[in-house]
């Protein structure tokens, strides 16, 4: 036997003493068979940006490989071919790109941006794929003591012998670089100097150089290249003997220039609003003009700042151009105007256009050009008119779709759709769109290698409008399905009738409105806040922000009936209280005429008429839950009557009264709130001062803990309805479950309601019944975001109807149900029906972070599709994404998703049921991200890769024409470098990077050009690329 004495025992007893406290908390160790089987669950990627490139600057066409790139002020770029085939890439100084040229018959582009670098981008293929690349950078630098004009670059011109670029400058210069080394050949330079010596003195001394506005290359000789400055002088230039042939000599402001076919003329485009026609003969070296034109004068018009001259068959040319408009009447259209003999059209677009090209006929044996498609980029949309079909309609675009052409204001996803419903919502959607062309999308280079997607996505838009928009988002594009308008249910300023395309006969100038951006809304109390849709049975639920809540079915005729209307007065002519808000919308009498499509039935008007903040739809029960800042309600759709109304709002809360319009707010009441939690702060604090001795040293063995206050009643909103949910559970007492209503507030309480719903015989004949059966107060009053019941299995209960059409188990009635109540600060489970509690999970006292969106997503394995499970899927306040199992509440995994400081993002995020997401980026744009190994929709495609030997031949590899086959798509986090996760952060904050982008979408959701990084000249010698919407 051994026995220790003395100061050694003493101090082996204290070791053994602070073990045993420690081992309490040590983590216990990892299940490796849970550890592989969370690797085959969960996997983070950021997949593709649905919608429309914010602040989009540049515009590019590549008439051999049909590829279109796009470029923004946040230095992105973007490429476009068929649907299906898109890539992205990211200059590292998120400085603006200022012009795209594709170099001829290759797979590769440049760029210029606004700090005077240029970008050389490849297209290379890797992993049977083709990826976005930069290759090389490159900034032109002028002798010592030069000025910085002496090299900024204006114009650009890849020559078609792919070997050189001229680049023109403000100096008058125009300075030749190799490709692909952006080596400066200088001994090719072309001076402003050797230009001038043949021109007349008397015009030369008058009109010097300046800045080279325009390059053109000579279609039939590829050794004449046709320079335009900005003072009118235009001049042909010989390459191989380094001199001017011909001289044009105009007498206005030069634009742009465009040369003819077949190389005997060229058009010019002028700041006067004037274009002119120049013959080019090898009799005469300074020709005359055939034809100057002011087509919208003789009143000053606005410059023409880019033209076309495209040749038929017919021998009646198109003349395209954009402006010219008169400056006084409208000088603030933006326009871009045809003219086909005697058919002229303006093109009129709601927003600013940044550049346009026409699509035609690019064989180098083809006689004519035969334009068939007019590409607009404009700041908010892009628009595709068909120029084959009379009239010239628009083409309806597959993807680039203005998500924002009224401000998105909520939004609602619904996977696996029956494909009943979706033909028929496919089949009204085609109604709508009777006045687009048939023809097939003209942007169609490379191809989608990405497998079919597994099922019927649609993603719901609510607008500041009054309008939701259904998505296919089932794959890589995100295309238009159909719109609905709830704008007829009411009286408006606007006339829906209204047709502002309609003009007179004799109208001039011929302008015709083109384009869906519309942010302009008649009326902001039409904005859509919440959208419930069942799948099953068709019906739809969309509430607003005066308090209207429709439900709606769907018809495939059109219809015209009367909308019953009910009020639901929530605060139950309570003493003392007086709505400061907006007022109700008022609503049109008699029979209403819809479109085919989802017609509403029912109107519930809440009173007073604040925002709708929570609603719910039970199709199999017909009922459908709304709630406000003032309480909740039930309504029977089917009998069309208010079952009840529960007025949540707390004696002191007077803002809830003042309505989100009247922006009136009380300053004194929020100082004094504020003071009482700094008061309580400082007595709480001075407790645990005063109690502190031995405890202390307890205290500092358990895991850190943040000190939650506790919210005061009094605090305001606490009434504000967050989340509703209905359940069929055991709520009286555990031998029968009846149908339930469960509410959660801003304060932390939870509100059940017994139902009695009638059996299906006598639906029509007995009213619905409510009994408020139990009332739930969480300890720090934080507010209800979630509610959810599991059954007997632990598994949450199915969606109505989903077991009846066979596509769910039904719920487990025989073991005990339990209650999960999500707070902004804890998971915390209870049993039922007792409502005792049984588990619980700290997110706040633990994490510091607090819940913003929580919903149950399934997760199935990569390597077997006998195995998934339901986990609980949560967005915290500083964008981390966090995956906690059911039951037993147990932190799976946790990814970093969005910018703590991107709040408007935050507050976008919708999940879908099977483990992926969507949030705003931008106005514009949603960025989709998975969490599933299993679920993963990201763009895979290949674009056909020439080969270039030595002497500059072109060899098709065929890549293009190989059978279409399914690949597994995606790559993790962990399968890319630091440099590669670097770009991947890169690209998500490129649109980020300055708050007005933020306050935009914070606008939208509650109701220029932004700073860019320090211009750096010192370049790295590689850049980072992006591949199809990952980091490569």
């Amino acid at each position: 036997m051994l026995t220790i004495t003395g100061p050694l025992s003493e101090d082996f007893w204290c070791q053994d003493t602070t073990a045993r406290k420690m081992r309490r908390f040590l983590r216990p160790g990892h299940d490796p068979v849970r550890e592989r089987l969370k690797r085959d669950l969960f996997q983070f990627n950021k997949t593709v940006e649905h919608g429309f490139p914010h602040q989009p600057s540049a515009l590019g066409y590549s008439p051999f490989l049909r590829l279109m790139a796009i470029g923004t002020r946040s230095g992105a770029i973007k490429l476009y071919g068929a649907p299906g085939v898109e890539f992205m890439g990211l200059h590292e100084e998120n400085n603006t790109v200022m012009q795209i040229h594709f170099i001829p018959d290759q797979c590769q582009l440049v760029t210029l941006l606004d700090d005077n670098s240029l970008h050389l981008w490849s297209l290379k293929q890797h992993n049977e794929a083709s990826e976005l690349r930069e290759e090389h950078r490159f900034t032109l630098k002028g002798p010592p003591g030069s000025p910085p004009s002496a090299t900024q670059i204006t114009a650009v011109l890849p020559h078609s012998s792919r070997e050189v670029l001229y680049l023109g400058t403000e100096s008058g210069n125009i300075f030749v670089v190799e490709l692909p080394s952006f080596r400066v050949l200088e001994d090719r330079t072309i001076t402003s100097e050797a230009v001038l010596q043949r021109v007349q003195e008397d015009y030369s001394n008058r009109r010097s150089c300046e800045l080279v506005e325009a390059l053109q290359e000579h279609p039939k000789n590829p050794d004449q290249i046709l320079i335009g400055y900005s003072r009118g002088l235009i001049v042909l230039w010989d390459l191989q003997n380094n001199k001017v042939t011909h001289h044009f000599l105009g007498s206005q402001q030069l634009e742009n220039l465009y040369w003819q076919r077949d190389g005997s003329k060229f058009i010019s485009c002028h700041y006067d609003g004037s274009y002119t026609q120049w013959p080019v003969s090898s009799d005469n070296r300074q020709p005359e003009p055939l034809e100057n034109l002011v087509p919208y004068g003789p009143f000053p018009c606005k410059a023409i700042s880019k033209i076309y001259w495209q040749t038929t068959k017919n021998g009646l040319p198109y003349i395209i151009f954009q402006g010219g408009m008169p400056r006084a009447s409208y000088g603030d259209r933006h326009s871009i105007s045809v003219v086909h003999g005697s058919q002229q059209t303006a093109f009129d677009f709601t927003s600013r256009v940044i550049d346009f090209f026409i699509i035609f006929s690019s064989e180098p044996t083809a006689e004519f050009d035969d334009p068939s498609a007019m590409v607009v980029l404009a700041e908010e949309e892009l628009v595709v008119i068909d120029l084959k079909t009379a009239g010239w309609p628009a083409v309806h675009p597959p993807y680039l779709a203005s998500l924002h052409c009224s401000a998105i204001t909520c939004s609602h996803h619904v996977s696996n759709i029956p494909l009943k419903l979706w033909e028929r919502i496919i089949s009204a959607g085609s109604k709508q769109n009777i006045h687009y062309s048939n023809m097939p999308w003209p942007i169609d280079g490379g191809t989608n290698i990405a497998p079919d997607p597994p099922q019927r996505d649609l993603l719901l838009t609510g607008h500041e409008d009054g309008t939701v928009r259904f998505w296919d988002a089932s794959g890589v594009c995100l295309h238009l399905l159909y719109k609905l308008s709830t704008v007829r249910v009411f009286l408006t300023d606007a006339d829906p009738n209204d047709n502002m395309n309609t003009l007179g006969e004799d109208e001039w100038p011929p302008l015709r409105k083109v384009g869906t951006f519309d942010p302009y809304s008649d009326d902001p109390r039409l904005g859509i806040q919440k959208i419930y849709l069942c799948k099953y049975s068709g019906y739809l639920a969309v509430a607003g922000t005066a308090g209207q809540v429709l439900v709606m079915e769907l018809n495939d005729e059109d219809a015209e009936h009367v909308v019953d209307h009910a009020e639901a007065d929530l605060l139950q002519d309570q003493e003392g209280y007086r709505w400061k808000g907006h007022e109700k919308l008022k609503t049109r009498d008699g029979p209403v005429r819809f479109e085919a499509g989802f017609q509403p039935f029912v109107l519930v008007q809440c009173q007073p008429p604040a925002v709708v903040t929570s609603l719910a739809l039970h199709s199999e029960w017909k009922l459908v839950a709304f709630g406000t800042s003032h309480g909740f309600g039930l309504f029977d759709h089917q009998q069309k009557r208010l079952v009840f109304v529960k007025c949540t709002l707390h004696p002191s809360d007077q803002l809830a009264l003042e309505g989100p319009l009247s922006r009136v707010k009380s300053l004194k009441k929020s100082l004094r709130q504020s003071f009482r939690r700094i008061r309580r702060s400082r007595v709480s604090s001075r407790k645990r001062r005063g109690g502190s001795g031995n405890a202390s040293e307890e205290m500092e063995l358990a895991p850190v803990q943040r000190k939650i206050e506790a919210r005061s009643a009094e605090d305001s909103f606490t009434g504000f309805v967050r989340t509703l949910y209905f359940a069929d559970t055991f709520l009286r007492d555990s031998s029968r479950h009846c149908p339930s209503l469960w509410a959660g507030t801003n304060g932390g309480t939870v509100y059940a309601f017994c139902l009695r719903v009638p059996p299906a015989e006598r639906r029509m004949d007995e009213p619905v019944r409510a009994e408020q059966a139990k009332e739930i107060q969480l300890m720090h009053r934080a507010p209800v975001v979630g509610i959810l019941v599991l059954d007997g299995r632990s598994t949450p209960l199915p969606e109505p109807l989903e077991v009846a059409h066979d596509l769910s188990k039904s719920p487990d009635m025989q073991g005990s149900h339990q209650l999960l109540v999500v707070s902004e600060e804890q998971f915390k489970v209870f049993t039922l029906p007792k409502v005792s509690s049984k588990l619980k999970l700290k997110l706040t006292a633990l994490e510091g972070c607090r819940v913003r969106k929580v919903t149950v997503a399934n997760f199935g394995s990569c390597k077997t599709d006998d195995y998934s499970e339901n986990d609980l899927a949560v967005l915290t306040n500083l964008g981390d994404i966090q995956i906690i199992s059911l039951p037993f509440l147990k932190l799976q995994i946790r990814y970093p998703c969005i910018r703590k400081e991107d709040v408007s993002g935050i507050a976008s995020c919708v999940f879908t049921k099977y483990g992926q997401g969507f949030y705003l980026i931008s106005p514009s744009e949603f960025e989709r991200f998975s969490l599933s190994t299993k679920w993963l929709v990201e763009p895979r495609c290949v674009v056909d890769m020439p080969e270039v030997t030595s002497n500059n031949l072109v060899h098709k590899s065929g890549m293009e024409n190989a059978v279409r086959k399914s690949r597994g798509s995606g790559r993790s986090l962990g399968d890319y470098g630091e440099d590669e996760r670097k770009s991947g952060r890169l690209m998500e904050h490129a649109l980020l990077n300055d708050e007005k982008v933020l306050k935009e979408i914070q606008s939208t959701l509650e109701g220029g050009r932004g700073s860019y990084a320090e211009r750096n000249l010192a370049r790295s010698p590689l850049g980072h690329g992006l591949s199809n919407g990952g980091a490569d």
